[in-house]
């Protein structure tokens, strides 16, 4: 079990686990004034705090280390290029976004279809059948974090991107290599309230847990 213990602090536990490149460190071990992105692509430590965000960060960075490093390296170099400032630009906004909430589906096409178009009753409802064959894999720690108290809004960003219906051990590699720097700025991703998914959540099983319109939302008409 993590724990806050300076005796058994959250990256000592991390690091125990094995089969991780990176090395977690304490939060102080970060210089003042670098960034936290740069510090990690610098000298592959990542600073982590005492508490369950930084922990289920730690436990991302194990399960998908391909995914994550690739994310770092673009912080890192958009940093290096443009500095920190006020705002941290197309890319980098994006990839916090995917690194903090993102998730990844693999599921046959008509779900794709109706996610995309945010047709929730014809998504869960029709469709609900095709569930059996898909697959919501949460990357966002954030996102996992509000998970330990459910809550009907809470939604994950999926990125969209047509993966094999099933990845097996493949997946965090399939992720990093579908990554690219020039769409990733455009934020390819598409709302997916997660209680939603069947099998998440008992409430879903009535049909009207579908009709909150403020939790599943009509899709923007375009701008004129």
């Amino acid at each position: 079990m993590l724990s806050a213990n300076p005796e058994n602090r959250v990256a000592d536990v991390l690091n125990q686990l094995g089969g991780c490149e990176l090395r977690f460190v304490p939060q102080t071990d970060l210089p003042e004034g670098e960034a936290y992105e740069a510090f990690i692509a610098r000298t592959g430590c990542v600073p982590t705090r005492e508490h369950l965000h930084d922990a289920l960060n730690g436990l991302v960075w194990h399960r998908f280390p391909r995914t994550k490093a690739r994310l770092n390296a673009w912080q890192a170099q958009a940093i290096a290029l443009q500095g920190v400032g006020a705002q941290r630009g197309a890319l980098r906004d994006a990839l916090t976004l995917f690194d903090e909430n993102g998730a990844v589906l693999l599921a046959p096409e008509p779900l794709w279809q109706a996610l995309r178009a945010r047709e929730w009753q014809r998504l869960f409802v029709e469709l609900r059948p095709l569930w059996s064959d898909a697959q919501l894999i949460l990357t966002g720690h954030a996102l996992l974090e509000k998970l330990v108290q459910p809550r009907k809004p809470i939604t994950a960003h999926v990125f969209c991107h047509p993966f094999a219906a099933r990845l097996g051990d493949n997946i965090d590699t399939a992720i990093a290599q579908a990554l690219d720097a020039a769409p990733l700025a455009t934020k390819p991703f598409t709302p997916l309230p997660v209680l939603g998914v069947p099998g998440w959540s008992q409430e879903n099983e009535n049909f009207s847990f579908y009709d909150d319109s403020c939790v599943f939302r009509a899709a923007r008409l375009p701008k004129p």
